[in-house]
């Protein structure tokens, strides 16, 4: 992509609305424009890293077994009264009433729906275990929408449903997912610590929040900062295997972390004090085993051999569309954004000194042409701004490494290759340049996103 030919409104003021470090860089990136209270559109740069944070949670959830689909964002009303939840969830859920005055709403959460899709088409206990889940669109009429895409009333999301026999079963299948979810999160460079939670209108008493920690993070949370040690890395895991995934949940949750709801002092109080911890973090994700809630309420049962059973359920979120703001607020500067390589919506950026400069615009061409034909998607500043311009720019968006072009380097043979996190640069031939970007995204692996 040439910057000439891009769409990129980026601001040069904070935005007085702009109340966290992630709002502000969104909207001064040109990555997302208020449509009203809560609501975004989302503009090419801001789309581009959404579908690259959806492509790693759909790499991760097909890794785990699961099977992805798609429901409709409208429910009918009718689903919701049969499990209990129409009347007690409150005014966060925007009912809507068709032309023929039928109750509809604009789904918060999908239980009811892929319940029904279940008791519908499943009747074996042979066609068990099953779990489903898709990336959607949800509305919630919050009071006080606010942190822009952190705690807005429309969100994209990943919600999946596993359906098992047991409740054995269905707590493997609630460890298999605390296993895809540390992978998803250390692909997009966080540590998302889970945390004993409450289960909320989903109910369940058996769930694990993901959080991530921050100063503007919304949950006042309790931990052992031993859990920060804890990565899964690149490790393997048969995700068949109950006693190697019971073994990571019983690794990543042994130590004590919980969120205010769930805080018990005296248990908090047993940690040795140096590793006592108190401070905020942002929910990206969480995990619900639920047993039979909604399976009784709702008449989902398969036939064994001895009768009919109720199935065991549970449910599994994540905020695909609040992750960009827990990323930004993990990982920034007061230039701008620094995107992890995971997550970047553009693998470089290519800076061009001095356009029209036969050189230099050649050399540019030659290293764009190497990048995207490496597999990789190069950002090239053809813009004839000054540099300090294009500098600040690319800083701002926040893409991870630069190559600068000039006419003075060329003539000794070298570009420059800067590193947006830690600003060091090298002097390298160009194809030295484009080898390097090469191995860095060898380790890795992005989808392609848009």
């Amino acid at each position: 992509m040439r910057l000439s030919r891009y769409f990129l409104p980026v601001l040069k003021e904070n935005p007085s609305e702009a109340q966290i470090v992630s709002h502000r860089y969104m909207l001064r990136a040109g990555m997302i424009k208020q449509s009203a209270a809560g609501i975004y559109s989302w503009l090419p740069l801001g789309f581009k890293v959404l579908k690259k944070i959806e492509g790693i949670v759909h790499e991760e959830q097909m890794r785990g077994g699961h099977i992805p689909m798609l429901m409709s964002t409208m429910q009918p009303a009718d689903l919701w009264r049969e499990s209990g939840r129409y009347d007690d969830y409150g005014q966060e859920m925007l009912r809507i009433k068709d032309r023929h005055d039928r109750d509809m709403l604009f789904g918060p959460t999908n239980e009811e729906m892929i319940t029904d899709i279940f008791r519908n088409h499943v009747s074996s206990y042979k066609d068990l275990p099953l779990t489903m889940y898709q990336v959607q669109w949800k509305f919630r009429d919050e009071i006080r929408p606010r942190f822009g895409v952190m705690r807005g009333r429309e969100f994209y999301m990943k919600d999946g449903y596993n359906f098992d026999l047991s409740k054995e079963d269905a707590l493997h299948a609630y460890n298999r997912h605390l296993v895809s979810y540390l992978r998803t999160y250390e692909r997009m460079g966080l540590q998302a610590i889970p945390m004993r939670a409450d289960g909320g209108p989903i109910g369940g008493d058996y769930t694990h929040e993901f959080l991530v920690l921050a100063e503007t993070g919304e949950s006042e949370v309790f931990y052992d900062s031993a859990v920060t040690d804890l990565t899964f890395g690149d490790r393997e895991i048969d995700y068949d295997s109950v006693e190697q995934c019971q073994g990571v949940l019983e690794e990543f949750t042994s130590k004590y972390a919980r969120t205010d709801e769930t805080h018990d002092e005296a248990l908090f109080n047993e940690i040795p004090e140096d590793r006592r911890r108190v401070a905020r973090g942002i929910e990206v994700g969480q995990i619900f085993y639920f047993g039979t809630k909604y399976s009784e309420a709702m008449g989902a049962k398969v036939q064994t051999p001895d009768g009919e059973v109720p199935v065991h359920m549970g449910s599994h979120g994540i905020g695909v569309s609040r992750l960009l703001g827990a990323i930004i607020e993990a990982s920034h500067d007061d230039k701008g954004i620094i995107w992890p390589e995971g997550v970047t919506p553009f693998h470089c950026g290519i800076v061009n000194l001095k356009q029209g400069d036969e050189a230099a615009d050649g050399a540019c061409e030659d290293l764009y042409k190497a990048l995207v034909a490496a597999g990789l998607d190069p950002l090239y500043d053809d813009r004839n701004e000054r540099a300090g311009g294009k500098f600040a720019t690319m800083d701002l968006i926040g893409l991870p490494w630069r190559i600068t072009v000039g006419p003075r380097g060329l003539k000794n043979g070298v570009v420059e290759l800067t590193s947006r996190r830690t600003g060091e640069s090298e002097e390298l031939a160009p194809e030295a340049a484009v080898a390097k970007i090469i191995e860095i995204y060898a380790n890795h692996r992005t989808p392609q996103g848009f």
